[in-house]
């Protein structure tokens, strides 16, 4: 069913305050994923998102990938430098408060700043990847986030910050 319901389904599953988002290609060492969980604080930024500063990708796909980040960062204003790397902490309740759409995860550090949240990035690693293939081709990808992109930024237009369990008012 796609990237964004595994993500989903395992955030519903969870049982923690606090979830981390990892690809099951191996490219991001796990060791990077209690570091960003590590920045994560109540009072600190609500999504901690890695940025892969070194990629371990063909040209053609790090080319896409900076037109892609460039245009949605202009477009959204989200200051989210990889919205593509898959390591991610945040609280799970926020996130199941989320619209849900197919491509959300690409879109995460967009739709938590729609909510009134705050996003840090720090640098984690990349390795080549270690199991299975690419689903898309730059060619996929830019007609599948264009629709996408103009969507979420139609969802950032209408979006209402809300509250966590935590904070005294259930999410929706």
């Amino acid at each position: 069913a796609g990237q964004s319901a595994a993500v989903r389904t395992g955030v519903a599953a969870a049982r923690e305050r606090l979830v981390g988002t990892m690809d099951g290609e191996g490219q991001n060492p796990p060791a990077d994923l209690a570091r960003l969980a590590a920045a994560w604080s109540p009072g600190g930024p609500q999504l901690v998102g890695g940025h892969r500063t070194t990629r371990h990708a063909t040209l053609s796909k790090r080319l896409g990938s900076r037109f892609a980040n460039g245009l949605r960062r202009a477009l959204l204003r989200d200051d989210c430098p990889d919205s593509g790397c898959g390591l991610k902490v945040f609280e799970r309740d926020r996130h199941l408060a989320l619209p849900f759409f197919h491509g959300q995860h690409r879109f995460l550090p967009a739709l938590f700043r729609a909510q009134g949240c705050t996003a840090a990035f720090l640098p984690v690693g990349d390795r080549p990847r270690r199991a299975g293939r690419s689903n898309y081709s730059n060619l996929q990808r830019a007609v599948q986030g264009a629709s996408d992109l103009l969507g979420v930024a139609w969802l950032i237009r209408r979006a209402r910050p809300v509250t966590t369990r935590e904070e005294g008012v259930p999410a929706p």
